[in-house]
């Protein structure tokens, strides 16, 4: 099979409605819109969520609690992550980045204690819970805060 013989499956593609294009071709005049009112005008219609008057579902629904929008969103990464660096190496967020376990927009990285450690790690991150430190350091590492 070559490039030029590959093709979609029959009835996979299908011609789009050329609108507007006169009466004979079946969709001219009103070209779908139906006649008058508010759809059939250009830039008719109503905004998104909009339910004709009627009190719209995201005010009808309560709302409850606090939103803290500079609450801070930290990348997690557990001890278990960890078995794929070597003796001795320096933990970073570099080296998370480039290991691909921290990806995307964050304000720091956090380091849980799920997993074991079984080599001597430098640990750099912005936290650390308890059990994760009192394991790093039972295997002979060092925990550092940035």
């Amino acid at each position: 099979m070559k490039l030029h013989e590959l093709s979609p499956a029959p009835g996979a593609v299908k011609k789009r409605k050329r609108r507007g294009r006169g009466d004979g071709s079946g969709r001219g005049t009103t070209s779908g819109r139906g006649t008058k009112g508010q759809n059939a005008r250009s830039g008719g219609g109503v905004r998104p969520g909009f339910e004709g008057g009627q009190m719209p579902i995201q005010r009808r629904l309560p709302k409850r609690g606090f939103k803290n929008i500079f609450k801070k969103q930290y990348a997690i990464v557990n001890l278990r992550d960890l078995s794929r660096f070597h003796e001795g190496d320096v933990v970073d967020e570099a080296a998370l980045v480039k290991a691909g376990l921290v990806r995307g927009k964050r304000d720091g990285i956090k380091l849980l204690g799920q997993g074991a450690v079984e080599k001597p790690l430098t640990v750099r991150v912005h936290k650390v819970s308890q059990s994760a430190r009192e394991k790093i350091l039972q295997a002979g590492g060092k925990v550092e805060m940035v």
